[in-house]
């Protein structure tokens, strides 16, 4: 019961932080700005769970684990709010199926896993899905649009975030394994925080006081986002300390309808039935991957 919560929490609250994300990168700040802000509102809120035990007994191991995956963390998810700049959240959403592919063609080349005819009828179900969630110029071919798809520059931006989302659940999952559930979820937000600002001193000093301006002026939505952040990021890390990874995403994958219903709701976005039709598809073809999609 407890787990089914975990995945409900996070399959609700992922897009919920989309739609933060877009909202703030439409009010033109900066997506590394927006992921540092997000890390420093997890941080005090965090924070005070340091004067406990939650520290004791970690190793090496745990700490460089930990650090990778802060560090796919905010690349992965700088490129995504870059891709919510660039593209539907109705498009985004529905391609989180594609971590299920890209997971089978990594277990193919590092490890030589061979995928079963399951597995590719799953990655032909997740590209049949993408034929519907794809715009179409009335007058151009559909193979020309579907082609066009993968082109833009939002889709491929999402593709590059989803490579290291997906190996950072690995990381995760690792560290996980090295401590707890709660320590995971502590020092992926307290770690995230000097990555990003690192970054942010770094790239965005010049733009430093028009952020702050911007942060003041919507301090509810980063706070907003900050929340909803910190709900999917401990659901996925005590979901994990239940289940495989590898099942875990393909529940996560039902929040791929809520992303399109939500990019309906707030942005106006189009073609709301084709791209439900194309995330169902698409969340049947994740599916089959994970749970058959490798020769035993």
């Amino acid at each position: 019961m407890l787990t089914a919560l975990f995945v409900a929490v996070r399959i609700v609250a992922n897009p919920a932080a989309n739609v933060f994300q877009k909202q703030l990168v439409l009010r033109s700040a900066n997506p590394l700005f927006i992921i540092g802000a997000t890390h420093a509102f997890l941080t005090a809120a965090t924070l005070p769970l340091l004067f406990g035990s939650v520290t004791s007994a970690l190793g090496r191991e745990f700490w460089t684990t930990m650090t990778i995956s802060a560090l796919l963390a905010v690349a992965g998810n700088v490129l995504l709010v870059y891709a919510l700049k660039a593209s539907d959240l109705s498009v985004l959403g529905p391609l989180n199926a594609y971590k299920a592919v890209i997971s089978l063609v990594l277990g193919v080349i590092l490890i030589g896993e061979i995928p079963s005819v399951a597995g590719l009828a799953g990655v032909l179900l997740i590209l049949a899905g993408s034929y519907f969630v794809v715009d179409r110029d009335p007058t151009q071919p559909r193979r020309n649009a579907f082609a066009q798809f993968f082109r833009e520059r939002g889709v491929q931006l999402r593709f590059a975030a989803l490579v290291l989302s997906a190996t950072e659940a690995v990381f995760l999952k690792r560290a996980l394994l090295l401590s707890s559930a709660l320590t995971t979820f502590v020092f992926w937000s307290l770690l995230g925080l000097p990555i990003a600002a690192t970054a942010i001193v770094l790239l965005l000093r010049r733009q430093a006081a028009n952020e702050l301006v911007l942060l003041r002026r919507n301090w509810l939505t980063y706070a907003s986002l900050a929340m909803t952040t910190g709900l999917m990021q401990a659901a996925t890390v005590f979901t994990f300390g239940k289940l495989q990874v590898g099942y875990s995403l393909a529940l996560f994958q039902l929040s791929t309808v809520i992303s399109v219903f939500l990019g309906y709701r707030y942005f106006r976005e189009i073609n709301f039935r084709q791209r439900i039709v194309g995330s169902l598809i698409m969340i049947a073809g994740a599916g089959l991957i994970v749970v058959l999609g490798r020769n035993p």
